[in-house]
């Protein structure tokens, strides 16, 4: 079994070309700009499977990891520095806000095992797997 993002639909996307432009003239939109979705990188090998979330510039303290019914979620929140004496930004790409990521977790992952570290921006989730056990038997020939 593979390890499958969690896809549900995003209620911050609108379905249509009309709702998007909705949404542009809407207060609601300045709400949606608060949220974005950090990258994801998926691995596996014949021990575990491995999450690396890329979120620069998040503590440790500002992640909650949790897994309820084999969905596995990271969220979290990057606040933006307040410091602007003298500053005039002309250009914001950086996202900055809420997060929140699921997976749905293959049913060979050792959950009490699960670990999570965070080092240079990337917060890496190890996911050890069960031991396969091959069913193995000899036959008799009568």
């Amino acid at each position: 079994m593979k390890l499958v993002r969690y896809n549900h639909l995003d209620p911050q996307i609108p379905a249509s070309f009309s709702g998007m432009l909705d949404r542009l003239f809407s207060e609601s939109m300045s709400a949606a700009l608060k949220q974005f979705t950090p990258a994801v990188d998926i691995a596996e090998d014949e021990k575990s499977y491995s999450l690396h979330l890329a979120v620069p510039g998040v503590k440790k303290s500002d992640f909650k990891i949790s897994l309820v019914d084999g969905k596995l979620t990271v969220s979290g929140e990057r606040k933006m520095e307040e410091k602007r004496e003298g500053k005039t930004y002309h250009g914001l790409e950086t996202q900055y806000g809420s997060f929140s990521r699921s997976f749905f977790l293959p049913e060979d992952v050792l959950t009490d095992q699960i670990e999570a570290s965070y080092e240079n921006g990337i917060l890496i989730l190890n996911l050890p797997k069960r031991e396969k056990k091959l069913a193995k038997a000899i036959i008799e020939v009568k």
